[in-house]
């Protein structure tokens, strides 16, 4: 990947100052491009998140972490367990 490739981690590392993400992109594209990186980056495979620690996690980087759950769930790279007492990451 180029550094002009908006997939490219470099892309992602514009949406954030200071280790905080800045803004929550509204275009569909860079939000799922954001939300992969999020995804990389905050959640391990194979173990389970409570809730408490999934918006830990995501506070860490923003303050809005429940729209920022909502979208990871809702665009297939977190799931809620059977129970539904938990999330893991799906890739």
């Amino acid at each position: 990947m180029s550094d002009n490739d908006p997939s490219s981690s470099q892309g992602v590392a514009g949406l954030f100052s200071h280790g905080r993400l800045v803004t929550i992109p509204r275009k569909t594209a860079r939000r799922e491009q954001l939300l992969v990186h999020l995804t990389e980056t905050l959640f391990e495979r194979d173990r389970e998140y409570t809730e408490r620690e999934v918006n830990e996690a995501l506070h860490t980087v923003h303050e809005d972490s429940s729209a920022l759950r909502r979208y990871l769930v809702e665009g297939g790279l977190l799931a809620r367990t059977r129970d539904g007492a938990s999330y893991r990451r799906v890739h």
